[in-house]
């Protein structure tokens, strides 16, 4: 099967099987799923969270780079998502 092609336009989705939520005692954002958990770091939780299915990776980076008054985030925030995909975290929707 191939990976989706990710690029500005596409719209990631936290896939089928996997919930984000913010764990308190672990002070970051987590990624359950039925076999445990992903602790993500800042930038990752913060990615994520974004994620909804109807935000493109283009305004995902416009809006974090707006939040943390930052510029020049667009490959980070394509590098992290494509290993998402990778990882099969996240889905792009059509």
């Amino acid at each position: 099967m191939n990976q989706p092609v990710v690029d500005a336009m596409s719209r990631p989705a936290v896939a089928h099987g996997f919930r984000l939520q913010w764990e308190a005692a672990q002070n970051a954002h987590v990624l359950l799923y039925p076999e445990g958990m992903i602790k993500l770091n800042t930038s990752a939780g913060e990615i994520l969270k974004r994620c909804d299915g109807a935000t493109t990776i283009a305004d995902i980076t416009v809006d974090l780079e707006r939040a943390f008054a930052a510029s020049g985030l667009s490959a980070d925030v394509m590098r992290f998502v494509t290993f998402a995909v990778e990882k099969k975290w996240l889905k792009i929707l059509a």
